[in-house]
């Protein structure tokens, strides 16, 4: 099992910045991708940013290119979502995913992941 814990969200005004960090526990070694997804009421949970444990590629949704970039810092198990340029339909729960080799899908896929953190809000205003 892996837990995973989000946090550093927060509010900000448009045009702000914040960073997300996960930290994971557990069978981490298990680990194979890792993605942020966020989620806000009356829309389905979508995929913002992914990579794999062991490779450089990272993956981004067309709405969050050039604002966002996911990175990892395998030593301390944490992965971390920096958001530039922050816009109110940025706002919603963001979540930590984390998948086994044996899980597949395409990335913004929630089916493709195994391990889910509880998520932390984040809200930006204009």
């Amino acid at each position: 099992q892996v837990q995973l814990v989000e946090s550093g969200g927060g509010s900000v005004q448009s045009g702000g910045s914040l960073t997300l960090s996960c930290v994971a526990s557990g069978n981490t070694d298990s680990i194979y991708r890792v993605a942020w997804f966020r989620q806000s009421p009356m829309k389905a949970r979508e995929g913002v940013a992914f990579m794999y444990i062991q490779t450089p590629t990272t993956t981004y949704a067309d709405s969050v290119k050039g604002r966002f970039t996911i990175s990892r810092d395998n030593a301390k198990n944490t992965v971390f979502l920096q958001m530039n340029g922050l816009k109110p339909e940025d706002t919603g729960m963001y979540f930590c995913a984390a998948g086994r080799f044996q899980d597949y899908g395409y990335w913004a896929n929630t089916q493709a992941y195994t391990y889910w953190g509880q998520g932390t809000q984040v809200t930006v205003s204009s």
